[in-house]
């Protein structure tokens, strides 16, 4: 059983890898970036600026990075926040 869950893991990060590189290749194709780095983790401004209760300042840093309009941006936030 052990060894079908292990594939199937292996499946799955293969899977995830292949979204990712999609999800990249879209970024670059509207010329925007993500505030996700490459390990898959938040840009740590957008966290530091939650942390202080800043949300203002995490939408504008947001807006930066991805090029999004500020509604867009303040829902990322919202669900960023919500998740931390």
């Amino acid at each position: 059983m052990n060894t079908i869950l292990e594939q199937d893991l292996v499946s799955l990060r293969a899977r995830i890898a292949e979204l990712e590189d999609r999800v990249n290749a879209l970024y670059q194709q509207l010329g925007v970036s993500s505030s996700v780095n490459a390990s898959g983790q938040i840009d740590s401004r957008i966290i530091e600026a939650l942390q202080k209760n800043n949300k203002i300042e995490a939408i504008k840093i947001y807006r930066e990075l991805t090029g999004l309009g500020l509604a867009e941006a303040k829902a990322a936030i919202d669900q960023i926040a919500d998740n931390l």
